[in-house]
């Protein structure tokens, strides 16, 4: 069965007591405006100049604990090179990355950017954020991410955390992203890794394939992610100057 809607066949007036033919007009222009969306993000310029890496992360973490200032450490490093940081934009890790890119003093301005979503919890974007979107659903943000983001790190976080993992790791599965670091720092994630492999590959039900355990990288340490971004930034930085 095709997803696909089907135009009215009669492009005629409706009345508003016709309910089913107010129903089908809806249906219709709401997938006729995802498809605007669908074809606008094909768009992308010829030749970017900025590398942003989008660090994901719990909002309760704390500053001055040692995942707070190993994620602004990271952030600064990155920032060092040249490359914009991208968070959702509030507390715990995702300031500790702002304020990690904020925190250097490079010739050339680095963004520290937040992409916010609206949460009654969360009130106001954190005070390192230098660009900041907002959004009013998870969906068009997280929507967001995936369109700016060169490569992502994953540090320690909850299930909002984990949400926006499985979202990369599988769009990069299906191949809708391609060439993007998805690095993941910490014990726990290889815990995670380590799960999906012996749950997704059992012989009795395989549902996914080896080469997809493998998408994500998992580091011990800020210093290993620190490593595979400059690598990556550098392979970019040349493709650039072709």
């Amino acid at each position: 069965m095709s997803s696909e809607s089907t135009p009215p066949s009669h492009p005629g007036p409706i009345s508003l007591g016709d309910e089913d033919a107010v129903k089908d007009l809806l249906v219709n222009t709401v997938f006729g405006l995802w498809d605007i969306v669908n074809d606008l993000t094909r768009l992308q310029p010829s030749r970017k100049e900025r590398y942003r890496v989008t660090i994901f992360g719990s909002a309760r973490a704390q500053p001055g604990t040692f995942a707070y200032d190993e994620c602004k450490r990271t952030a600064a490093a990155l920032a060092e090179m040249g490359c914009d940081i991208i968070t959702g934009g509030g507390p715990g890790m995702m300031q500790a990355a702002n304020e990690g890119a904020a925190s250097v003093n490079a010739a050339e301005r680095n963004r520290s950017v937040g992409i916010r979503v609206d949460l009654p919890f969360e009130q106001e974007v954190n005070p390192f954020v230098q660009q900041a979107f907002e959004h009013k659903t998870f969906f068009t943000r997280l929507h967001q991410f995936v369109l700016m983001s060169d490569a992502f790190v994953v540090t320690p976080g909850g299930i909002g955390t984990v949400l926006e993992l499985m979202m990369v790791w599988q769009l990069l599965q299906v191949k809708h992203l391609h060439d993007t670091p998805l690095i993941l720092v910490g014990h726990m994630w290889t815990g995670l890794v380590d799960w999906a492999r012996s749950s997704l590959l059992n012989p009795q039900l395989e549902l996914a394939s080896p080469a997809d355990i493998d998408i994500p990288r998992c580091v011990d340490t800020a210093d290993d992610a620190i490593a595979l971004i400059r690598e990556h930034h550098e392979l970019w930085q040349r493709k650039r100057q072709e």
